[in-house]
């Protein structure tokens, strides 16, 4: 059997990483030992136990604040990491306590939400009804964030720039068709447009500049020779992009997926323009927390989503890949 590691022999306690755990995510010992439910004489106490038993301080007067030394970072960095775990490890065995219950965190961008995520779901509930699913839609930043701190199983989007793709395991996708949408009755859906230089005549509604499907779009114009679009609204909310759709004669790039829901068939309230651009925002990926294990549950519904991916045995399903919009390539 292995000896215990050295910080066990010397005293080292669950309450000693939950306060550096603590500490390092509130930058305040007081903030701490509110978190903690302990009082700050207390809180301090255990920082100083931690020194002794490190030899070394764990933290240092900044100004009228305190911060970690480079000490203290490294071990609160592995206690927050310990809790995590720990957290998960409470999680998993409720599962197996209710008799197989369990509960999956998924985090997707919007088209993957639709084109992959919800049909996994479907199958999911009926060949493994007593697992609760919860599904967060957002930006690729939200999502990844969630993901690193244990608050998602796994997601499907872009690992942002700026952000360690090391924190990740991931297996890349495909990349994102985009479709041009407009509301029914638009001059563009009667006729359909005589070249993409026709296209500029009209208000585009984009997210912002930051955003993988704005970046895309104006490369791809600007590599067709054409100018920005006049765009007097930017925005990432898609609720409010089909008000604006609904209610005004913009042009909206959209993922090829959520085209396909929102402007397909005849009694689709949105057209897309039979003219494709060429368009395509960058891969997305199918993410999972660098070393974490899965929950029972959270396994077997990646599991599902895996078999709609291409590879998979429904390779052929995704959306995406099967519209039925006839549009010309320019």
């Amino acid at each position: 059997m292995k000896s215990l590691p050295a910080l066990l022999t010397r005293g080292l306690k669950l309450s000693h990483l939950q306060m550096m755990a603590a500490f390092a995510e509130t930058g305040q010992i007081g903030s701490a030992a509110e978190r903690l439910g302990i009082a700050q004489p207390a809180a301090s106490r255990l920082l100083s136990e931690v020194e002794e038993m490190l030899g070394l301080p764990v933290r240092t007067r900044a100004g009228r604040g305190v911060m970690l030394t480079e000490a203290g970072r490294v071990l609160a960095d592995r206690a927050g990491r310990v809790m995590q775990e720990l957290a998960e490890a409470g999680r998993e065995v409720a599962e197996i306590a209710a008799g197989g219950v369990g509960r999956v965190r998924i985090g997707a961008v919007t088209a993957p939400a639709l084109d992959i995520v919800l049909p996994a779901l479907r199958t999911a509930r009926l060949s493994h009804p007593r697992i609760e699913s919860e599904v967060v839609v957002a930006a690729s930043d939200i999502l990844c964030d969630q993901l690193a701190s244990g608050r998602l199983d796994f997601v499907i989007g872009r690992v942002p720039a700026g952000v360690d793709a090391g924190l990740f395991d991931g297996r890349v996708i495909a990349p994102e068709p985009v479709a041009l949408v407009v509301r029914k009755g638009h001059h563009l859906a009667e006729r359909p447009p005589q070249g993409p230089g026709e296209l500029m005549g009209y208000d585009w509604v984009l997210p912002g500049e930051e955003s993988p499907l704005t970046q895309a779009v104006l490369a791809r114009l600007a590599a067709l020779g054409l100018p920005r679009p006049s765009q007097r609204l930017s925005t990432a909310s898609f609720l409010l992009t089909l008000a604006l759709l609904h209610q005004s004669n913009v042009v909206a790039p959209l993922a090829q997926a959520v085209a396909d829901q929102f402007a397909r068939g005849p009694d689709a309230p949105l057209v897309q323009l039979r003219l494709d651009l060429g368009i395509e925002v960058a891969p997305y990926s199918l993410l999972t927390r660098k070393g974490a294990r899965l929950t029972a549950a959270a396994e077997t519904v990646l599991g599902i989503v895996g078999l709609s991916l291409p590879g998979g045995d429904q390779a052929g399903s995704l959306g995406r890949r099967n519209s039925t919009t006839s549009r010309t390539k320019v």
